[in-house]
């Protein structure tokens, strides 16, 4: 008999948004948080900036302007003043936690918080630990997580797909839990809630080259879509500029500080090109940096382009980096001596499930938190260390919308356990491998920085098959971590694809050569399910 456990509210995700929504609902209810690896392998452990907050009222409009100019004319103008307005309180929460931001001393000997400067922003406004901001924030939260009495986890839990009202004949929907995979022992657990969250995460492992961890593979946007709810502004992928090119640098990336520091671009030659492209320079807002590094790859015929911070002191860079100062030693480079070999790779996902300022979805008790989520913030862009703030807030006005609903009467169904009466186990586990690699190579080629009608098309025909094979794999054998996250892959990536075929303009993060030109009408893509109910529905607005 496969487990079955019951709990008030379901977290599916252990990075910053899905631990922040954990700790701030304890206090009031049982709280269970799945981890498809260990608690900290999301992509939270990995972001080396900073958390973007203005704790200046007066300077609360500039953050607000530069991140609507970031996101280039498709950001949500109430979720950006949302996000903005509460972001002094969620460092002060962070700070709580017990999360040490890098301090500073003025000439006068007094401390205060030391504040950085990425791409995007107009001004330094960005609180950070070293170059190490989301490993500090990760186990800072982990440890308060683990500790807590009222928080249960469940680790190397990987989710399959959501319990809904409908599928167990229910007239009004709702999402009742779900399905996970213990990857230890291969058994598929049910999990009950009155209450789902997802936070797991945005989905570049659909990409050849990405800085994330293995774990981002779309899990929340696909279930959710399967589910029912609404997805939007998928063909906005941000790719990172510069990730470290070296052979066994799997997804090491070097941080926006370094240019908001003085890191300059170069051509191997020597040759500085970003000054050309932009009035900002290298502190040009991410999609207009890795399009130029692209072009100019492409243009020369080159296999990575150069990151120099050399004629910065070293002392300066050892103590402002003292990580990547680190880790670029253990690849043969000294950031202090020479520049290092650069190159994009995607790197967050913009789009996501559509939610409204409480993180509700379509789906009466699902919501969306973090990168799996589209609120509205990025727009067609995500500036820089907007991320974790957006983690932090949303986190917090989803638990406050739980909270409020925890002693209402709800609906209860008997929830059936996972059958595996009539699938059996693999005996060709290749085709998955194999179509892993292909969903991720023709990604890359045919819907990655720079795009067209062709190369969409092609992408089409190519996701469109793998879907077929894919879903014939799931209902046939036995389910696995591999197929699970091919199955997923698949069917974000065919979001990916089929919103950027619908976008006929070049915004943000979507360039096509077919249509360069940007319309003057600024519209979401919203995707619609064949499931879809209408009267379920969500608005946008914050009611």
């Amino acid at each position: 008999m496969s487990k079955h456990i019951s709990t008030d509210v379901l977290i599916v995700g252990s990075g910053a948004a899905g631990l922040t929504t954990a700790l701030k609902l304890a206090p009031y209810c049982t709280v269970s948080v799945l981890s498809k690896g260990q608690l900290s392998a999301g992509s939270t452990l990995y972001a080396q900036g900073g958390v973007a907050a203005v704790t200046d009222r007066s300077r609360w409009q500039s953050h607000i302007e530069d991140t609507l100019n970031a996101g280039v004319g498709l950001c949500h103008q109430e979720t950006v003043e949302f996000c903005v307005r509460r972001g002094q309180e969620a460092v002060e929460w962070l700070i709580d936690q017990g999360v040490g931001f890098t301090t500073e001393k003025n000439h006068e000997g007094a401390t205060s918080y030391h504040l950085t400067q990425e791409g995007g922003h107009s001004e330094r406004r960005i609180f950070h630990v070293d170059d190490a901001t989301g490993k500090a924030v990760e186990t800072t939260l982990e440890q308060q997580a683990r500790a807590h009495p009222n928080i249960h986890i469940y680790e190397h839990r990987l989710a399959i797909d959501l319990i809904t009202a409908h599928k167990l004949g229910g007239k009004k929907n709702r999402c009742l839990g779900l399905y996970a995979l213990n990857c230890g022992s291969t058994e598929v657990e049910t999990f009950v809630a009155n209450h789902v969250v997802l936070a797991t995460g945005g989905a570049a492992q659909a990409y050849l080259y990405s800085s994330n961890p293995d774990t981002a593979t779309g899990d929340g946007i696909a279930m959710a879509w399967r589910a029912g709810c609404r997805i939007t502004n998928m063909e906005f992928m941000q790719f990172h500029p510069t990730c470290l090119y070296h052979p066994k640098a799997k997804s090491f990336l070097l941080t926006e500080a370094l240019r908001g520091e003085g890191a300059t671009l170069h051509l191997p030659n020597g040759e500085r090109f970003m000054a050309h492209r932009h009035a900002q320079a290298e502190l040009a807002p991410r999609d207009i940096v890795a399009r130029t590094i692209d072009h100019e790859m492409k243009r020369h015929g080159l296999e990575f382009i150069l990151l120099d911070i050399s004629h910065k002191k070293p002392e300066f860079v050892r103590n402002h980096f003292p990580n990547l100062y680190q880790k670029c030693l253990e690849y043969g480079f000294d950031l202090t001596q020479e520049p290092v070999p650069v190159v994009p790779a995607a790197h967050y996902t913009c789009g996501g499930i559509m939610t409204n300022l409480h993180a509700e979805t379509d789906l009466p008790g699902l919501y969306a938190v973090g990168e799996t989520a589209c609120t509205g913030l990025h727009g067609a862009n995500r500036m820089a260390s907007n991320s974790i703030l957006e983690c932090l807030v949303f986190a917090g006005a989803c638990a406050e919308r739980i909270q409020a609903q925890l002693l209402e009467k709800i609906e209860q169904f008997e929830i059936p356990a996972w059958d595996e009466t009539r699938v059996t186990d693999s005996d060709e586990q290749v085709v998955v491998s194999h179509n892993w690699h292909e969903l991720r190579r023709f990604m890359w080629d045919y819907v990655g920085i720079v795009r067209t009608n062709k190369r969409l098309e092609r992408a089409k025909r190519r996701v469109e098959l793998l879907r077929m094979e894919a879903n014939e794999y799931y209902g046939n054998f036995k389910v696995n971590r591999d197929l699970l996250e091919l199955r997923n892959l698949v069917d974000v990536s065919n979001l990916i694809i089929r919103s950027a075929m619908s976008r006929k303009e070049s915004r943000g993060l979507h360039y096509t050569l077919d249509y360069p030109a940007q319309k003057s009408i600024t519209e979401d893509t919203i995707l619609v399910p064949s499931n879809f109910h209408a009267h379920d529905a969500l608005t946008r607005a914050s009611a």
